[in-house]
């Protein structure tokens, strides 16, 4: 995927600016628009190799890996001899299924982590934590708003929350720059399939059965794009300090239309079964973001429509496919 210079972002030239977790799915976004835009960009990743990280393999060697777990306190002594003006805090573990079988890597990497990073190094212009919309849990009403007193019903949010109420407290007692952003579901190029978007975009495009529910639980999804815009005005507007900011569009989807607007979208002939499975014992009915706190303090709204951001997810995983699974590609004759 190819940077597209013409978007315009505010001004990091002369910044040192980490990222933690760069190579995953947002946060290689987020790279991929910084990489041109300030002095140096630091990535802090789980092994110094561009294999392992394939997300950033075209901007890989105009940036500095940093091959650090961030449970590890020694290894971010790293952070000292860096000084980074600028840090962003997306490393965690990252699935909430899979939490209820790995509680204590989730809970450890998401809470011990976000404090080792905020102990290590206190000295930044501006520290972003990226939060989750998954820490309000269960609420009585929609949307959620940031005044909402958040109930975490995973063990990756509740160590989510974790991570954010030890950011907040360091912004309150210490007085430093730190803002807490609360993005909502994201979905756009390079995104595992293991999240909803990408997993029903590759059964369309390879013609496998969809099983779904009825589909009446709605959430919402924010193209890939629009979020980054949001995280780089945080890190520049001085308003957002000590504020907690959901990054959302604010309009809700039945997954049940999702499925149906993918499968037109993609030409599919896949057989689709909606009302096979049942509903989760903890489902959550209606999940969508207020963001007006975001227009007010940021001036930010979502750019790209959801349907050209499916529109364009969609192509990207026809290209995906031709690489990573059609026989005859480069990368799947190289292991032959």
């Amino acid at each position: 995927m190819m940077i597209d210079k013409s978007k315009k972002i505010p001004n990091f030239k002369g910044k040192k600016v980490l990222v933690t977790g760069g190579s995953g799915f947002i946060a290689s976004h987020l790279c991929r628009r910084l990489i041109n835009n300030c002095s140096e960009l630091f990535v802090t990743t789980k092994y110094n190799s561009v294999i392992d990280n394939i997300r950033l393999v075209d901007i890989w060697d105009d940036l500095h890996p940093l091959e650090i777990d961030l449970r590890n306190v020694d290894a971010l002594k790293v952070l000292k001899s860096i000084k980074p003006d600028i840090i962003y805090h997306f490393a965690a573990y990252n699935h909430v299924g899979d939490s209820f079988v790995n509680v204590s890597e989730a809970i450890d990497s998401n809470s011990k982590g976000s404090v080792n990073i905020l102990e290590a190094y206190g000295s930044f212009e501006r520290f972003i934590y990226i939060s989750t919309s998954e820490v309000y849990g269960y609420q009585e009403s929609v949307p959620f708003s940031e005044e909402m007193t958040p109930h975490p019903i995973s063990p990756y949010s509740i160590g989510k929350y974790a991570g954010e109420l030890y950011a907040r407290m360091k912004q309150h007692i210490f007085d430093l720059p730190i803002v807490v952003i609360r993005p909502f579901n994201a979905f756009g190029p390079y995104q595992s399939k293991r999240a909803v978007i990408p997993e029903i975009i590759d059964k369309c495009i390879s013609g496998k059965e969809i099983v779904t529910t009825t589909g009446e639980q709605t959430r919402e999804f924010n193209y890939i794009d629009n979020l980054v815009d949001g995280f780089l005005l945080a890190a520049v507007e001085p308003k957002a300090i000590g504020e907690i900011i959901n990054i959302g569009c604010g309009h809700e989807v039945s997954i049940r239309d999702l499925v149906m607007k993918i499968h037109t979208l993609s030409e599919s002939d896949s057989n689709l079964k909606i009302g096979e499975l049942k509903y989760r014992p903890t489902e959550i009915w209606r999940m969508f973001a207020d963001n007006s706190k975001a227009e007010n303090i940021l001036n930010w709204k979502p750019k790209v429509s959801f349907e050209k951001g499916l529109i364009n997810t969609i192509e990207w995983f026809r290209k995906y496919h031709d690489v990573f699974i059609d026989e005859k590609s480069s990368l799947i004759r190289l292991s032959q």
